[in-house]
This record gives C-alpha cells, structure tokens and sequence, in this order.
C-alpha cells in the first residue's frame, strides 16, 4: 500500500491526495518548520480522505438538526390516538354495530 496501488492493482481512492501531500513537502522542504506549515491544508486533506472524520461529524450535525426540527414540530394531520383505535369511526357506533350485525 506504502507505494499507492491497493490490492486491485490500481491506485488507491487516496493516493492523488498523498501525491500532493509529497509534492508539497518537497517545494517546501528549505523552509524547515514553517514549509511543513504550508503543507498542513493538503495533509488535512489526506487524512479526511482517509478516514472521513470531518464528514462523519458533519453528517451527525445535519441528523441532530432534522430530529430537533422534527421534534419542534410535529406532523400536523396526525392521528389521536382514539381515532387510531377506532380506524376513524369515532361518532359511528351505530354503523359499526349495524355492520357487525349482518355478518
């Protein structure tokens, strides 16, 4: 893997990013601490390439917001409990009992 192509034979998903990460250390490499400064935005990429933290953690941001949203507001036509049990026959008891008596 150390040389960029996965068990497939082909490159990894991740090694352009590496590339860049090399690349980036190379041309900076005179400038000592402050090249590596310069490389961290192409590093930081590599490793979210990698290992997808900043994705994983955005997307349990947006599910959080959708429950609270969610939560704050809810379904406005839905069902009370009564008419689920009665499968909306409230205020019909006589239809029902009429409808049970022919069987």
């Amino acid at each position: 893997m150390a040389s960029g192509y996965g068990l497939t034979g082909g490159p990894s998903r991740c090694y352009p990013f590496w590339q860049e990460v090399l690349g980036c250390y190379v041309v900076n490499s005179g400038d000592g601490e402050a090249g590596k400064k310069k490389c961290t935005p192409a590093l930081e990429d590599y490793y979210e390439c990698l290992h997808h933290r900043k994705e994983a953690l955005r997307t349990m941001k947006m599910q959080a917001a959708y429950r609270k949203a969610e939560a704050a507001h809810p379904r406005e036509n839905a069902p009370k409990a009564e008419q689920i049990r009665s499968l909306g026959l409230l205020g019909k008891e006589e239809e029902a009992a009429s409808v049970l008596e022919q069987r």
